[in-house]
């Protein structure tokens, strides 16, 4: 139970009983009304479990975070929403009580509600936008979309109220699916619901994609996943796991022998990237994606039940600034670390990882070591690492992405001592696919190419996601499976 939900649950209804009829509210007041913090674990507390930090609204705080809201005209929010939900509207029918109202309106558009609450970069994008948020000059206190959609959510699954969509009637048509992460969840959905057969190909055990083996349960509890799964089998959707499309079987006797129509492929960017400096081969270095998905997938946090070992460590380095950078050194924690430090070549103005995510490692007691990159990784007589030799930088001339980029400091280095480095610096898009189906054409990241129909030079196999994007987030995979679905309908509709 979260340590301040009393607190905020009375500060929530005094708030609602001192707007008294919210009707007659108008725009000054809205924007006079703070921001509803978010019941959570201590940060004392939470290190010791794998437990969800942020437990979510209740139902007065849903109440009081929806009055906040302009109901522009406009819609910018929705405008910022990489799937456009109609965000005004789910809003409203929250601050009405209509609960039910307010997910169906979501689910108009996405049918993830409970992972995106949750995972997506809200201040990024539709709180980026909101009117609340430029007037207060700070997108943080926007409307806290993000959090209300969590509500309204883990309010119908919590209930059994969830129902999957309809489906069209049979089109004979059947339609592969590579890969099961947040592009391919939803390219299956909006295909199944043009009443195509649909069979979805995981190469893992379980299905999810990075939902399942990339985000902590700490974040994005893995029951959520697994609920949102069940949500496309009641719909009809098959789902084999196990199944390796390029190795198991490749893409082009699914569709030339197997008698599918169609395939998307969303297999994501899982080939980790590293440094490439003296050391990365020693005992005790890892990449996040190996780190994570031991934990998150695998279950190695639970050592009495887990199949699969994790390496245990006092001293923690994380190399990178984005979120999986934030989740391995959380997750460090979580697995006994005594310290762990984050190294990363700018400043934390220039971290990618969302702000929430930065504030949650500094309580937990992450140490940030900024401008500073490593440029060797030491270890002892038996290749086990002892340490780390860092450089510091200064910020230059910005870079391609508008970002200043790092210069080295010369003669600044010095030594970290630590007995475990994770290198959180990026991933490639998955390269199996496009090696093994020379119709399909990738670019010279590795990604797969694609036209404005998310078609790829095969035809008939459309792609999104991470292996069309690189590395994205969850949102954005979902938008690009269902715009690639879209296409993939109107073409199976000729």
């Amino acid at each position: 139970m979260a340590d301040n939900l009393a607190d905020l649950e009375e500060a929530a209804r005094a708030g609602l009983a001192a707007l008294g009829d919210v009707s007659s509210l108008k725009a000054p007041q809205r924007t006079k009304i703070a921001q509803r913090p978010m019941p959570s674990q201590s940060a004392g507390a939470r290190i010791r479990n794998m437990g969800e930090v942020a437990l979510g609204y209740t139902e007065s705080m849903a109440r009081l975070e929806a009055q906040r809201c302009l109901q522009c005209p406009a819609k910018p929010c929705t405008t910022g929403c990489p799937v456009k939900i109609d965000i005004p509207r789910f809003v409203k029918a929250i601050a009405e009580g209509d609960d039910a109202r307010a997910i169906a309106v979501i689910k108009e558009e996405s049918l993830l509600p409970s992972v995106c609450g949750r995972v997506c970069p809200q201040e990024r994008q539709c709180m980026k936008e909101c009117t609340v948020g430029k007037i207060a000059k700070d997108p943080m206190k926007s409307v806290a979309i993000g959090r209300l959609e969590r509500y309204v959510a883990d309010k119908e699954r919590e209930s059994g109220a969830a129902r999957p969509p309809q489906v069209a009637p049979p089109t004979g048509k059947r339609v592969a699916v590579v890969g099961s992460g947040p592009a391919s969840l939803a390219f299956a959905a909006d295909v199944r619901r043009a009443g195509h057969e649909v069979v979805v190909f995981e190469a893992l055990h379980k299905c999810g994609g990075v939902l399942s083996y990339g985000i902590p349960e700490f974040r994005l509890p893995k029951a959520i996943v697994e609920k949102e799964v069940d949500g496309l089998r009641a719909m009809g959707v098959e789902i084999r796991t196990n199944f390796v499309v390029g190795r198991s079987r490749p893409l082009a006797k699914l569709l030339g022998e197997d008698g599918f129509d169609a395939a998307f492929v969303g297999s994501g960017a899982g080939l980790p990237r590293f440094m490439d400096i003296p050391g990365e081969n020693l005992v005790g270095v890892f990449s996040a994606n190996e780190y994570l998905t031991r934990s998150n997938l695998m279950k190695a946090f639970d050592e009495k039940r887990a199949s699969t070992p994790y390496y245990h460590a006092k001293r923690v380095a994380v190399l990178g600034g984005g979120n999986v950078a934030m989740d391995a050194a959380r997750t460090a924690l979580r697995l006994g670390a005594e310290k762990v430090m984050l190294v990363y070549r700018r400043t934390e103005a220039e971290m990618p990882a969302r702000a929430e995510e930065v504030e949650h490692a500094k309580e937990e007691g992450v140490e940030f070591h900024v401008l500073c990159n490593p440029v060797k990784i030491v270890g002892d007589e038996n290749d086990v690492v002892t340490g780390m030799e860092v450089l510091r930088y200064e910020l230059g001339e910005p870079d391609a992405s508008g970002r200043r980029s790092p210069v080295p400091v010369p003669g600044s280095e010095f030594t970290l001592e630590t007995d475990c480095v994770i290198v959180a610096i990026g991933n490639s898009s998955n390269p199996l696919v496009p090696q093994t189906t020379p119709d399909i054409e990738p670019d010279k990241k590795g990604r797969i190419v694609v036209d404005e129909n998310h078609e790829t030079t095969m035809r008939n196999v459309f792609a999104g996601g991470d292996i069309v994007l690189g590395a994205a987030t969850v949102i954005l995979a979902m938008g690009e499976g269902r715009a690639a679905a879209r296409a993939c309908n109107a073409r199976l509709a000729e």
